[in-house]
């Protein structure tokens, strides 16, 4: 969880380090905010299927082996 927190944190810091040179530089907020989210709206359709199903098997995982610790934790807990 830490690694996705991490991720979004400095998605978020470059983001906003985009928008804020864009805004000193004078353009207006919707530009700005345009020109920050802009590597979405080149992306083709197969590169978004490529993105989503990246994030999707990354989250597949992750779900995978916190499912496989809750049930290691129920047996244990069952055995004892």
């Amino acid at each position: 969880m830490k690694i996705i927190v991490i991720t979004l944190a400095v998605f978020a810091v470059l983001i906003g380090c985009s928008f804020g040179i864009d805004l000193m530089l004078g353009f207006e907020m919707k530009t700005a905010w345009r020109n920050a989210t802009s590597p979405f709206r080149v992306m083709e359709v197969a590169e978004y299927f490529v993105f989503v199903f990246l994030i999707a098997i990354y989250l597949l995982k992750k779900l995978f082996e916190l499912t496989k610790k809750w049930i290691v934790r129920k047996l244990s807990k069952i055995l004892e």
